[in-house]
Parts: structure tokens; sequence; C-alpha cells
């Protein structure tokens, strides 16, 4: 039968969140929560003994198992590798939107992609390199995107000052006569989306550069619509006007 101080590891190892001492007492029947203390102190001395990759960190009020400092830079080429092989050009071409004109709306995206991005966005939620940052001040009040921390991981950036600068300035088609609004992105004039791809590939990604061919890959929709009720963050989210 399996020790204690294994099932601890298994617990932790399992568990996407910190677990606490109570929840280890109660899981392993042990007397108190002291002895769950000792338990983990005993795992931690383990894994620090055999000079393993990971281990035991205490956060949000319970214990977790992490990797150790000395093996982060391989864990950022695996986040690299992976988003580069499954990022399609679409996403990325949504993705390089987002980074300049971040707080975005969808409605802006689908202007600017000449499609519906509804899929796309969906998608790079789940994958974390973006989230809803707010709402628009506008009729409707859409939904409000903008990059995470795990889009600078990826691309290798240490904040989006880091972001390779690009020539010209970003226009909503159909604006006529609006200026210009947001952080410079696109050059004016044909194969302006390439030039931003091939900006983002600079910064460490160069799966970046399919951004240009976005318009004749694939294609989420015919028109531009409303925000999809379930990405509202709720009564405790971010139902805010956007910042700045």
């Amino acid at each position: 039968m399996s020790e204690p101080v294994d099932i601890l590891e298994a617990l932790l190892f399992a568990s996407d969140i910190p677990v606490e001492a109570a929840t280890i007492q109660e899981v392993l029947g042990l007397a108190g929560p002291a002895e769950a203390l000792d338990l983990v102190e005993a795992l931690r001395q383990r894994l620090e003994g055999r000079g393993q990759a990971l281990q035991v960190m205490e956060a949000g009020g319970g214990f977790r198992l992490v990797t150790r400092p000395e093996v982060a830079p391989w864990l950022v080429k695996l986040a690299r590798s992976r988003t580069r092989s499954r990022l399609s050009r679409p996403a990325l071409e949504t993705l390089a939107i987002i980074a300049y004109r971040q707080p975005v709306s969808r409605p802006e995206v689908d202007a600017i992609r000449g499609v519906n991005s509804e899929g796309v966005l969906d998608n790079l939620l789940e994958r974390r390199m973006i989230r809803i940052g707010g709402r628009k001040d506008s009729p409707g009040r859409p939904f409000l995107y903008e990059t995470t921390r795990d889009f600078l991981v990826a691309f290798g950036l240490r904040d989006l000052a880091d972001l390779p600068r690009v020539e010209g300035e970003l226009r909503v088609p159909g604006a006529a006569g609006a200026e210009p609004v947001g952080e410079p992105l696109l050059p004016s004039g044909e194969g302006s989306e390439a030039e931003a791809g091939s900006a983002l590939g600079k910064s460490g990604k160069d799966s970046a550069a399919a951004v240009a061919a976005g318009r004749d890959g694939q294609r989420e929709g015919t028109a531009p619509g409303a925000d999809p009720p379930q990405q509202d963050p709720g009564a405790g989210g971010a139902d805010v006007a956007p910042r700045g």
C-alpha cells in the first residue's frame, strides 16, 4: 500500500488549485491539521533530497506542486513551441489586432478582418492568450479583449512595450473620416497585414507571419455580430467601461 506521503504527492499533482491542510487531513484521515503540515514538510524534504524538478509551494492558503525555477527556460520553449504549432492563421491575425489595439471589442476586430471572429476569439480565450478586460461604453456595451501574461510568455515578451513598432495607423473600415485610434499597427496600403505578422515574428514567433494569410484562410462567418452571452464575466466580473 502507498505511504501517506506518496498519496499526498498524488493529491497535489492532480489538483488544479492549492490543497489546504484541512483537506489533506480529511482525505487521508489524519488526526489534525498539524499532522497534515508535518506530511507536507516530509514531502518537501523528500523532493529536495532527490533533486527533482518539482517542489512544494504554499500559495492561496494551501499547497501545490510546482516546477523549480531552474527548469523555467525549457518550459518557456515548450509554451512557444505549442503556440507555434497550434495557432491557426486566423488566430494569429486576430491576436495581432488585439495585441496592438487593446482593449478592443469584437465588432472592431470583425470590421478589421472582414469576417466574423467569434470562433477565433473563443479559441484564444480557451488558450488564455486573451481575456475579457471590460465592456466598451457604446451601444450594446460589447466586451473588450486584451492579451494575457500567457501571451507575453508564448511570444517571448517582457511586456507590451516589447511589441515591435510598425509604421502607419490602424483604421476601422467603414468609418469615413474617422481619426486613427489606438496603437500604431498596420501600414496603409496593400500587404499591411503581412508586415504586422512579420513584426510579431521578429519578437520571437516566426509563425506569426501567417497573419498575412488570414483573409485567404479559414472563414469563421460572414457578418460581424454581438458578443455571445456565454462570455459574460457576470456580476462579479469585469463589467466596466474601458480603461484609459
